[in-house]
């Protein structure tokens, strides 16, 4: 009996939010491996604000996920069988281009080979030690670049991306006030992760509360929301202040005319640099990224939280959780068991 391999396939292209019907879930056959590729079981799949960009066909950095096609994601799996000498059955690995289905079927040189680092477990390279920590490293420190003594503000601080900002900024000696949703997620920023002050932007008014933490202005921000927070973090910026520009998730489900900063003169009057960034322009420098994050955590520098739901079944439902704030970490989906040790 053939192997089958459930997935994900995009529909149709969502209008506003993510709808029941946008995504198909579908099974095919698992092909046999021919030469110099491999067969990976997929372990986790990552889920992302960026997903809705792909299910678009507004401008992007990647090409669109095409009608019928498999959804892209990242993903990191186990090598279950290789006809290729360089990477051994066994073997965890992250496709270079994954999508949301049990099964991957590369080439060889189409995934890279994560190492296997006691304290670090699986997940950890789908959150800190991957793309999310790569993402914050490279936006903060070569955008950012914050000095001791400076105020860095997140947005979406207790996010996946935005909870490892925080901590770096204030592992090279800055002020960092985060800004999230909801009592418990302000608490843990402040009180866990060490950053000076939190804003409730759902039960505070964030032009004060930005104000009242910030009184000297405010020297980097690093952009995950867009919208009116934005506006309120742009009126506060220094001269010369930077903006690394990550994300504008309050505006991926809009339907209608997508509006820039109401206050944009503020860029031209205070000199800001704003530079939106693609966490693969650095690909170059991952590894030594993966290096120092890994030994910061290592150290219990940084701290930080993986959301994982279970199923690939339940991947469409899932992604949703990225838009209502309902997550608490790096979300993933849990797809097939990892393997014994």
């Amino acid at each position: 009996m053939a192997r089958m391999n459930r997935q994900w396939i995009l529909k149709r292209r969502p209008e506003g939010d993510i709808a029941d019907g946008d995504l198909a879930f579908v099974e095919t056959p698992v092909p046999a491996t021919p030469d110099g590729h491999v067969l990976v079981r997929t372990l986790y799949l990552s889920l992302d604000p960026t997903n809705r960009i792909w299910m678009s066909d507004m401008d992007q950095y990647m090409p669109p996920v095409e009608i019928g096609d498999v959804m892209r994601g990242g993903a990191v799996g186990v090598v279950e069988d290789s006809k290729d000498p360089n990477v051994p059955v066994g073997a965890i690995v992250a496709p270079m281009i994954g999508g949301w289905q049990d099964w991957h079927l590369l080439p060889g040189a189409m995934v890279r080979q994560i190492p296997q680092i006691p304290g670090l477990p699986v997940t950890a390279f789908m959150s800190v030690v991957g793309l999310t920590g790569w993402t914050a490293y490279f936006g903060l420190l070569d955008i950012g670049k914050p000095k001791a003594g400076e105020t860095v503000v997140v947005s979406a601080a207790a996010g996946a991306v935005g909870s490892i900002v925080g901590q770096i900024a204030k592992l090279k000696g800055a002020r960092v006030v985060g800004i999230a949703g909801g009592p418990e997620k302000c608490r843990w920023i402040k009180d866990d992760l060490g950053f000076d002050a939190a804003i409730d932007y759902k039960n505070e008014d964030v032009g004060a509360a930005l104000d009242k933490h910030c009184p000297d202005g405010i020297d980097v921000n690093f952009e995950n929301v867009g919208g009116e927070i934005m506006d309120a973090i742009l009126a506060r910026m220094n001269n010369f202040s930077r903006m690394p520009l990550c994300g504008l998730i309050s505006t991926y489900n809009d339907t209608g005319e997508r509006k820039g900063p109401s206050n944009f003169q503020q860029i031209l009057m205070k000199r800001i640099l704003v530079k939106g960034f693609i966490v693969i322009d650095y690909m170059s420098e991952f590894e030594k990224a993966s290096m120092e994050l890994a030994q910061w955590v290592l150290e219990g520098r940084i701290k930080y939280k993986v959301h994982v739901e279970p199923g690939l079944e339940n991947a469409a439902k899932a992604v949703k959780l990225l838009f209502n704030g309902r997550h608490d970490g790096k979300l993933l989906v849990g797809v097939t068991p990892e393997p014994s040790a």
